[in-house]
């Protein structure tokens, strides 16, 4: 309205005005835009920079083991969600975690957080697997009696809440420096062993229940696997690999891929990865139901040549 050409009436000044208008309008809008565009930017590199320390990228190799891990989530938009993995070399030897918390998506990362940090410490700090799992009990507990009382503040101390329907599925292993693989396993998938031509179960027992609805027994003797020999490797996933459906109903081959992935060669982890994915996206139509979590492991180690009056032994290259 202060505008001069505003007040008057001929078509010219009409037009004239109504431009100057719409540029003034697009240039807002133009920055508005470029404003919403940067801060956008700057949260998905916040939380990217988040993701990637809860669910840290994995070396390729840790003390003469070959490694490739990835996750797929379930929410759009996310590169993390409810499945977790972690490996850690320590003085009991190589420690890994695979998980999968109840639910999906981001709901459960703050579970992941907790089951996650919990292994980072006490895989360094128990000598056995039995105290490591224990410590994840602990802080599974912890963390959903902490998450209730922050959901129910009107609760009474006594109320569970929620926390008794919630569960995580783990499985531990320690692989030593010989080769030896032992395992505590909570009502998670046990891996496969990989060798040059063939797949098999690594373990057939059956396993705990998950972590949460019922207390951890007494006793916790880690499970003998035998040997992972040089050359052979390990592949770990969760459940949301064998359970992926394609439009008609039918799970994702997860078998015959792997055998297909090691057919023709060595076991090579990326290899096996990327073969493992391009199969569930391709089956999936690119994005599965529920998240995604796949580990391969490779012994990359030799044994050091024979002297006399010593015993072979397997050392990193």
């Amino acid at each position: 309205m202060a505008c001069p050409l505003a007040q008057e009436n001929g078509l010219g000044a009409r037009a004239v005005t109504s431009a100057v208008f719409f540029a003034v309008g697009a240039g807002l809008i133009l920055h508005v835009r470029r404003v919403l565009l940067r801060e956008l930017r700057q949260i998905r590199k916040v939380a990217g920079a988040a993701q990637s320390v809860l669910l840290r990228p994995l070396p390729p190799r840790i003390d003469g083991l070959d490694i490739a891990a990835a996750q797929l989530s379930a929410d759009h938009g996310a590169s993390i969600g409810g499945d977790l993995y972690e490996a850690i070399a320590t003085e009991h030897g190589v420690r890994v975690v695979m998980g999968d918390v109840r639910g999906h998506g981001l709901g459960a990362i703050g579970t992941v957080a907790a089951v996650l940090g919990s292994f980072r410490e006490a895989a360094h700090d128990e000598g056995e697997l039995g105290g490591v799992l224990r410590r994840l009990e602990r802080a599974l507990a912890r963390h959903l009696c902490e998450r209730d009382r922050a959901e129910r503040p009107s609760s009474g101390p006594g109320s569970d809440g929620d926390t008794a329907e919630e569960f995580v599925t783990v499985l531990l292993l320690e692989i030593r420096g010989d080769g030896e693989v032992h395992a505590l396993n909570c009502g998670h998938p046990w891996p496969y062993l990989l060798t040059r031509g063939r797949v098999r179960p690594l373990v057939r027992a059956e396993p705990l229940p998950p972590l949460g609805p019922f207390p951890l027994p007494a006793r916790l003797p880690a499970e003998p696997c035998g040997r992972l020999r040089p050359g052979e490797g390990l592949f770990l996933h969760t459940d949301g690999a064998e359970d992926a459906r394609d439009t008609r109903g039918r799970f994702f081959p997860l078998l015959p891929a792997l055998t297909a992935a090691v057919r023709d060669g060595p076991v090579v982890p990326q290899a096996v990865l990327r073969a493992v994915l391009t199969g569930l996206l391709s089956h999936t139509g690119g994005r599965p139901a529920d998240d995604v979590a796949l580990l391969v492991l490779h012994n990359d180690r030799r044994p050091l040549a024979l002297k006399p009056g010593r015993v072979s032994q397997h050392v990193p290259r």
